[in-house]
């Protein structure tokens, strides 16, 4: 009997396709479901029924714990006791998206989740101490997580040895006589798997290489600070500035010690060109100067999705540039703020040295009490 495949392209069949998965998964069946990397595989850790399927799908023995998968960053607490600072920060650049995380889970039966399982199914979630959560970033299958009451696992719908599918035929190809239901959401965007990465309290290390390549995650690890105006040659680059003055102060060290403590604070523009790398405007310089902070060697950056995916705090100058944010990267909504409560900063481009004093005044005062915000 052929699979049923469910075409979701078109938004408006999205809510029906995702009634007849839940439906599905919660009769212990399997489900295929579109990710931005791969086609997976998902399964209800809830049903027993769907459990077992699943690892002979996958010709998996029940040792072998699958990726739960969450519809909302704040869901991994359903699974773990606490989060390190360093998992928080991978959760809330790297999620959703092509990141598979394994966390400690210190004390795993004390974990909300792990009140409704069987010893079975901890078994096919928690490996030691440890699990490994993954948020994906696809409309169809973080819909459905959402709407699933109890916890999934998903594994890429290939067998054991093959390559990862990246079209839903290929998915029913090769798995069709086990499965249930088949969402079909397009080609997937990278048609590569998730980068894994296990997080210890304040280090990690890379399982497997993905969508994220090395300096990717590093960026991810590092508590980052983005700033974002227009033309990247005022306004941000005093952001930066005054920010890591005001940063080391708090520490104790120099500024020259934030990266080393794994601090960095970056700027951006919406409207800066990568060929152009123009320096910092020349009364930007000399209003910082005044106040023994150096950003001579400042050259102007384009706004990048791998900049904002990297920030965990991007403070921009105007709601204008909080849009620009929020278009190149939906997700990164909850860590994008504008400088300042009540208004834009202005531009003091093309102004006088009394136009550039007030706006570093500005950015002075709204970053005292930004940066109290930021777990340093």
């Amino acid at each position: 009997m052929a699979t049923e495949t469910l075409d979701l392209s078109c938004e408006e069949h999205h809510a029906d396709g995702v009634r007849k998965a839940a439906e599905a998964l919660a009769a212990g069946g399997l489900v295929v479901v579109p990710t931005e990397t791969v086609y997976g595989v998902a399964a209800r850790a809830d049903r027993p029924d769907g459990l077992r399927r699943l690892c002979a799908a996958k010709d998996r023995g029940e040792g072998t714990p699958f990726t739960v998968h969450i519809g909302r960053r704040e869901d991994a607490l359903a699974y773990v006791e606490r989060l390190s600072p360093m998992a928080k920060r991978f959760m809330s650049k790297g999620w959703p998206g092509p990141l598979t995380l394994v966390v400690p889970t210190g004390a795993s039966r004390v974990a909300e989740i792990a009140q409704h399982l069987d010893d079975a199914a901890l078994r096919m979630l928690y490996h030691g101490d440890t699990i490994g959560l993954r948020c994906p970033d696809d409309p169809i299958t973080g819909e459905l997580l959402r709407e699933v009451p109890g916890p999934v696992v998903i594994a890429s719908a290939n067998r054991a040895g093959r390559p990862p599918p990246s079209t839903v035929d290929r998915a029913v190809e090769e798995l069709g006589p086990h499965i249930d239901l088949a969402l079909d959401g397009g080609a997937t965007r990278y048609s590569k798997p998730s980068t894994v990465v296990r997080v210890h309290d304040e280090r990690y290390e890379v399982l497997r290489s993905g969508v994220f390549d090395d300096r990717m995650v590093r960026g991810l690890a590092q508590l980052t600070l983005l700033f974002v105006c227009t033309g990247n040659t005022c306004r941000s680059p005093m952001a930066v500035g005054i920010a890591k003055r005001l940063i080391a102060k708090r520490l104790g060290c120099e500024e020259s010690q934030l990266e080393a403590r794994g601090i960095r604070a970056v700027s951006a523009g919406t409207g800066a060109y990568g060929g152009a790398r123009s320096p910092a405007s020349v009364r930007a310089v000399e209003v910082l100067a005044a106040r023994g902070i150096d950003i001579e060697h400042h050259r102007a950056s384009p706004l990048t999705e791998e900049l904002i995916h990297q920030a965990d705090c991007i403070y921009v100058m105007t709601s204008a540039h909080h849009s620009s944010v929020v278009r190149m990267v939906p997700s990164a909504a909850s860590r994008t703020r504008r400088l300042t409560e009540q208004a834009d900063v202005t531009d003091p481009f093309g102004g006088d040295s009394r136009a550039y004093e007030a706006c570093a005044n500005t950015i002075e005062s709204a970053l005292a009490l930004r940066l109290k915000e930021v777990e340093i």
